[in-house]
């Protein structure tokens, strides 16, 4: 009985899990910037803030992350369609150029995906 009780909290917390990392609606943040414009991402609390970020196409951009959480997944922030990485140290800023060519929709996250946002080319 204690090993069913076990495996059964076991279970329960997976879901939780799963739930919070990847099902759960998250509250979005939204910000657009001009070009040539540098803007502040804020790592805390297992988001990026914003999440949501509008820039113009062809324009380069300056993202400047300050990584307040000391958790490994916030570790990183990979643009994997823009070919683009940086590792990012706890309580610093770290500045990331980006120059997407064409417009549309680009995710941007943590190397677990835990953290996740997305970049906005029109």
């Amino acid at each position: 009985m204690a090993t069913l009780l076990i495996n059964l909290l076991g279970l329960i917390a997976i879901a939780a899990i799963v739930w919070w990392f990847w099902i759960a609606p998250r509250k979005q943040r939204s910000a657009a910037i001009g070009a040539d414009t540098q803007m502040q991402v804020l790592v805390k609390d297992g988001v990026y803030s914003p999440d949501r970020i509008r820039v113009p196409v062809n324009e380069k951009t300056v993202l400047h992350f300050l990584r307040e959480d000391p958790s490994p997944c916030a570790e990183w922030v990979l643009f994997p369609d823009l070919e683009v990485s940086a590792q990012l140290g706890v309580d610093q800023v770290t500045e990331i150029a980006v120059y997407p060519k064409q417009a549309g929709e680009y995710p941007f996250h943590c190397q677990m995906q835990m953290y996740r946002g997305t970049l906005v080319v029109e």
